[in-house]
């Protein structure tokens, strides 16, 4: 299960904290009593690569990369979904709106049962062998216009989107109420409810990135972290758990780190943060690796923060999400498309590789 996992442009660098200490659940569930109705079929599998765009790129804009149990890796772009599978590419037709126009993916996970869920530009889609479920607003989706996604120990499905956040247990939406945020006005895309990442720590516990702050919920509570860590912007945009259980919080102020219930800033005062931090990830080695300011991609060995340089002529794509694979290799997806990091520099990966 893909840890509730790393965006340029990245419509969403946003968050702010909101008042609230302990809150029981707030619930509004509605049962999706019609999604057989959109079942569809994915493409036949193809031993030839599918259409691939300028330069064989996997996509001009890729938002997200996500790698199941079976090592089959899945591609989310501006221009729908693809698999690779033992260097063969697949595309993923079936995922489409509800006027069968395609649709932007942004985030990917997957059950233990091997079922693959994809967050989009209108509502999200269940992919298991063939067949692809979509699921909309009319099947009780709080909106259309889902940003992140999640799977928790016990395989539910927690959706962030525009207007807030719901859970799907395989037959009803349920609807967990959030104290409202703040719009964030410097981005084009924004909301008081926009939800940006979620993520379940090995403890079991969720956490919540949202423009209200950072929240937790467990055991049917939900607690304001930002007030609980002295996180003062609203907008938190990305989670991250490392190796050691440490939590790290992307912000619009800079990036932290939970250790032993203590959080660090540990960019301020140190980078330029301009429009917040991004995505984060860890390496083979137990580096952090972040996006600041949209553009820039820095390193974290526990003491000092380093801009990463990229060789001279060959080009990487502007960072939406940086991912570490089963291999321990790290991928940079984003405006440009793919590049996985070889050599100490981030190699473009197209139709022909490298693998």
């Amino acid at each position: 299960m893909k840890k509730l996992l790393l965006h340029i442009l990245l419509l969403p660098f946003l968050l702010q904290s909101c008042t609230g200490q302990h809150k029981k659940e707030s619930v509004n569930k509605t049962t999706a009593t019609d999604s057989i109705k959109k079942e569809q079929l994915v493409t036949p599998k193809s031993t030839a690569p599918f259409s691939f765009v300028d330069n064989g790129l996997i996509s001009q804009v890729v938002r997200t990369i996500f790698q199941d149990s079976k090592g089959t890796l899945w591609f989310g772009s501006e221009n729908g979904a693809s698999k690779l599978t033992n260097s063969s590419w697949q595309p993923i037709t079936g995922i489409q709106s509800q006027t069968g126009k395609g649709v932007t993916i942004k985030g990917i996970t997957a059950t233990k049962d091997g079922t693959i869920w994809m967050a989009h530009s209108d509502g999200v889609s269940s992919i298991k062998g063939e067949t692809v479920h979509n699921y909309y607003k009319s099947d009780g989706l709080i909106s259309n216009d889902t940003w992140c996604i999640a799977v928790d120990a016990q395989d539910k499905i927690w959706i962030g989107t525009i207007n807030g956040l719901c859970i799907f247990d395989g037959t009803t939406f349920t609807t967990l109420e959030l104290p409202e945020g703040v719009k964030d006005t410097s981005v084009g895309i924004s909301s008081t409810k926009m939800i940006h990442a979620i993520l379940e720590d090995h403890n079991g516990k969720i956490w919540i990135a949202s423009n209200a702050g950072l929240f937790s919920y467990t055991d049917n509570q939900l607690v304001n972290e930002s007030k609980q860590f002295g996180i003062t912007t609203p907008f938190v945009t990305k989670l991250f758990e490392d190796s050691k259980g440490n939590l790290w919080i992307a912000t619009k102020e800079g990036l932290y780190v939970i250790k032993e219930g203590v959080a660090q800033n540990i960019t301020l005062g140190k980078i330029e943060i301009g429009k917040g931090i991004g995505s984060v990830a860890e390496a083979k080695d137990g580096t952090i690796w972040l996006v600041a300011n949209q553009h820039y991609l820095y390193t974290y060995d526990g003491k000092e923060l380093k801009e990463f340089q990229q060789k001279e002529g060959i080009k990487r794509p502007v960072p939406f999400e940086i991912y570490k694979d089963q291999k321990e290799r790290l991928w940079l997806v984003g405006f440009g498309g793919a590049s996985r990091l070889e050599n100490g520099t981030f190699i473009p990966v197209t139709q022909n590789g490298p693998w």
